[in-house]
């Protein structure tokens, strides 16, 4: 995980003028980095000392690799065992739109050292993301979360997600027009081709988890040569980027809703939701439906059905977070609606802020980069449905099928406006290459269920090996207490040792971990991640 203190512009001539010009090739020199200090540290963020920071200059389009250049903003920490040093991994955390250029850092404290050892550790904030050239749409930092997310109205109507979405689309185009066409999957990953050539590396190797796993699998679709060792955790199916990815969050948070109801029930004791899954689940149901009707006034946030659904959908990514969940549900229950402003109200809508992943201004430049972002990603990929009965078929059979989302996965995003078309289509995942991908899956992952990680490990046949872990939550590798899913990670990344075959590991409960006092967990960014 660690990166190369070696500068060799040589050797990234050398690449450059031994690699094509082809959409799939970073053609073109890589200049020698200038390392130094790294742009202040979002808050609760600690940096380890050796941490350095960098730009790199790369084509807005790689068609045109002689024309505007944009900034990638890179960082790295150099092992602390030159002499054990294998070479440099590279990290995304998810999103899309989730600035990388601290996970490093942030993962650095959980990292075996049998990888921090043999690598130089990676980070960079992607196309159009943070430090990096960024993207806005001008959607302001009040913006409702169900429209953000795309929820229904209680009536099911998606009329004001429709008006969203044409006018945020809009916006996307007046504000970052000359940007969008090129913040792809396919050209961040030739920009993490150029990162390697500048740091005069051979090879790469990568950890992506969520969104962060469909940008590994192009990134070594593009550049087997180059690929090293490949960890992809908590998987996309490239054949469903990206309506249809979104539409399995329905059927996900079916399977992953129960570990959550089941585990509030053993504790009815303490938060009196209901005695029986079935009870809390039907808790559940009452105060949303209630809310629908009356929401409930707090400090800076207004609380309606839609938003305690996102809360649920949200909290369900990490077993860590069934307390909180837990106690905003027995606060919910416990308010009359409408209901007059408690005097401990300020504080549980600033937990509720939190637990909607809200961001402070002053952490983002543009406020909306990470959103921004993340439909720049999604709407530039693939092509959209263009026609709305579409979206509205689709919801009102989802709301049916799988209430505990109202729809939502299935309703349409800026992307069925946008303004402009895919550059190219989407990279083609298969199984040509080296046999050097492992995927780690949750059984009951909330974001990307189970089966879409199947998916990417058919895409990938030979060339992967395929590791289901019999328990919840979005991340497996170094987020949960699964001893055998990641000793066979870390053999991978510190060995190079792939298993001999798929295989089935045990997992967490919720009860092993909601009672621990400290909880190493990093927050991935984005509804993927």
């Amino acid at each position: 995980m660690r990166r190369h203190l070696l500068t060799v512009a040589a050797v990234a001539a050398m690449v450059a003028v031994l690699t094509p010009p082809t959409p799939g090739h970073a053609a073109g020199s890589s200049p020698a980095l200038a390392w130094g200090s790294c742009p202040p540290a979002p808050a609760g963020v600690e940096r380890d000392p050796r941490q350095q920071c960098t730009t790199l200059q790369v084509p807005l389009d790689y068609r045109k690799p002689q024309g505007r250049k944009i900034d990638i903003a890179v960082s790295r920490i150099p092992t602390a065992k030159p002499g054990l040093r294998h070479g440099i991994l590279l990290f995304n955390p998810g999103g899309p739109g989730g600035s990388g250029l601290d996970f490093p850092a942030q993962l650095l404290p959980l990292l075996p050292t049998d990888v921090t050892d043999r690598f130089d550790l990676i980070g960079f904030d992607p196309r159009g993301v943070g430090h990096s050239t960024p993207v806005t749409c001008g959607i302001g930092a009040d913006t409702e979360v169900d429209l953000i997310l795309p929820y229904p109205t209680p009536d099911g109507s998606i009329d004001r997600n429709v008006a969203f979405g044409r006018q945020t689309a809009e916006n996307c185009a007046r504000l970052s027009g000359d940007l969008l066409p090129h913040i792809t999957t396919a050209n961040t990953a030739r920009d993490m081709d150029r990162i390697r050539a500048a740091l005069g590396e051979r090879t790469l190797s990568y950890l992506g988890y969520s969104y962060g796993t469909y940008l590994g699998a192009v990134y070594t679709s593009l550049f087997p040569g180059t690929s090293d060792r490949i960890l992809l955790d908590s998987a996309v199916d490239p054949k469903l980027v990206w309506y249809d990815m979104w539409r399995t969050w329905g059927p996900a948070i079916a399977l992953r809703l129960p570990d959550f109801t089941k585990w509030a029930a053993d504790r009815d004791a303490t938060y009196h939701l209901g005695a029986t899954a079935h009870a809390v689940e039907h808790t559940y149901e009452e105060l949303a439906a209630r809310f629908d009707r009356d929401p409930l006034p707090l400090p800076g946030l207004t609380v309606n059905g839609n938003v305690l659904r996102e809360i649920t959908r949200s909290s369900l990514y990490d077993d860590h977070g069934f307390p909180a969940l837990a106690e905003v549900w027995q606060f919910l229950a416990e308010s009359s609606a409408p209901a007059p402003v408690s005097a401990g109200s300020p504080e549980v809508a600033s937990v509720l802020r939190e637990m909607l992943r809200s961001r402070p201004a002053a952490q983002q430049v543009p406020v909306d980069n990470d959103i921004a972002a993340l439909y720049s990603v999604v709407c530039d990929d693939v092509a959209w449905p263009r026609e709305i009965g579409t979206y509205a078929r689709n919801v009102a059979v989802d709301r049916r099928v799988f209430p505990a989302t109202a729809g939502m996965p299935s309703n349409a995003w800026p992307c069925a406006f946008w303004t402009s078309r895919p550059t190219e289509p989407p990279v083609e995942v298969t199984d040509k290459g080296p046999r050097n991908v492992l995927i780690l899956q949750n059984l009951r992952d909330p974001a990307t269920p189970w089966i879409t990680g199947f998916g990417l490990r058919q895409s990938l046949g030979k060339r992967a090996d395929f590791i289901s872990v019999d328990q919840g939550g979005h991340g497996v590798y170094l987020f949960t207490r699964a001893p055998c899913a990641n000793d066979v990670a870390t053999a991978f990344l510190a060995q190079g040792v792939l298993p001999a075959r798929d295989a089935f590991c045990p997992g967490q409960s919720p009860g092993d971990v909601t009672g621990l006092t400290t909880t190493p967990r990093v927050r991935l960014p984005g509804p993927l991640g």
